[in-house]
């Protein structure tokens, strides 16, 4: 990340960079919209997609995709159509990935599709861990599984 970061700065300031396109994921788009603050660059993103991110309220950040929260509605429809009335959400344990469970929730009371467990999987989780989380997902009656994961 480092070097990213250096060489967004020589660009910025040696190449008079007009607009940065990226970041690539919304892990990565705090840090980048802050370098765009900080330079008045615009950010055009059209990957970061977190309904968090929204909060960084940045003149500079546009984003060009819908955010996670508008997907929400066509998995509760999905489930709806099925007739699935228990889910499990699985999900990356941070700030990102807790983001769109507000949304979900509700998406999924909408359609009368009740959450039985919530899965949440921390970035530093052994194999073991999630092995053993996943055993645990296979134990449970519930076979709907709602997988809202980011690249990093």
């Amino acid at each position: 990340m480092l070097t990213l970061t250096l060489a967004a700065l020589y660009l910025i300031k040696k190449k008079e960079v007009a607009a940065i396109l990226g970041p690539g994921n919304s892990m990565q788009a705090p840090f980048i919209i802050n370098l765009g603050n900080q330079s008045q660059v615009p950010i055009i993103s059209f990957s970061a997609t977190s309904p968090i991110l929204d909060s960084l309220r940045s003149p500079y950040f546009i984003r060009a995709a819908h955010d996670d929260s508008a997907q929400v509605q066509s998995i509760s429809a999905i489930l709806k159509s099925f007739r699935w009335r228990e889910a499990v959400p699985i999900y990356v344990e941070n700030e990102f990935g807790e983001g769109i469970l507000p949304y979900l929730v509700d998406a999924f009371q909408e359609n009368n599709v009740r959450i039985k467990y919530r899965s949440a999987i921390s970035l530093h989780s052994s194999n073991d861990q999630i092995e053993n989380e996943l055993l645990k997902l296979m134990t449970m009656p519930t076979r709907v599984l709602s997988c809202t994961c980011y690249l990093i």
